[in-house]
């Protein structure tokens, strides 16, 4: 059975992810591989260093691996390490670059693997836009194509910040019929191994299709 996924609103690894526990457990593990591919622009080593705070006082440690341009993400030792993972966490920052470097790679192919094979994923903020396809473009509000690890459904991370115009544009870009889901930050949308969703955090997940709000039932499974 696959499998857990976390869809995470931003703001990850602080006091308000409660779930990071649940997730540790759900893991059977006790360390965290953390990609920071979003931030590969953005320091990095400073998200990693933070998964590595947060997760140290969960009983856990963290294993930064730097995919942060196209050949790591195509270095089978790389890879190796995702396979072998119980749990891996995408950082945060550029969706679009996170995208870029691990379509269709060995590590974004090793990372399928270990998630078909009970591994926990997350993403948070870029991390889950890309784990979903479609996927909001954050340069303009419409939709391109994601990842693809949950498909038929896009993600609008720190959705307490976004404006009522802001948000007003996406939903009315959103194809028809597809689940567009706002996540607080410090919040997490959760699909169990069993296909079931549930939303955990200091927040809330809102859920709409065709710009009308719905509940969780509605995402699939």
């Amino acid at each position: 059975m696959s499998g857990t996924i976390a869809l995470v609103g931003g703001a990850e690894w602080r006091e308000g992810c409660t779930f990071d526990a649940e997730l540790l457990k759900a893991s059977g593990g006790t360390e965290v591989v953390v990609l920071p591919t979003a931030a590969a622009y953005e320091q990095p080593a400073q998200a990693v260093e933070a998964a590595a705070k947060h997760f140290a006082a969960l009983g856990a440690e963290v294993r930064g691996l730097d995919v942060l341009r196209r050949p790591d993400a195509e270095d089978e030792a790389n890879a190796e390490v995702v396979r072998a993972a119980r749990f891996v966490y995408l950082a945060g920052s550029s969706p679009m670059h996170l995208r870029s470097v691990l379509k269709a790679s060995k590590v974004w192919e090793a990372l399928l693997e270990a998630w078909q094979e009970g591994a926990v994923i997350a993403g948070s903020s870029a991390g889950a836009m890309a784990l979903t396809d479609p996927m909001v473009d954050t340069r303009g509000g419409a939709f391109t194509v994601g990842l693809g690890l949950v498909e038929q459904l896009a993600v609008i991370p720190h959705f307490d910040g976004w404006s009522h115009e802001k948000a007003k544009r996406t939903l009315e870009l959103a194809p028809r019929g597809l689940p567009v889901v706002g996540i607080h930050e410090q919040t997490a949308l959760i699909r169990e191994p069993d296909g079931a969703w549930r939303a955990a955090g200091a927040g809330t997940v809102d859920v709409y299709i065709d710009g009308v709000a719905a509940d969780l039932a509605a995402l699939p499974g």
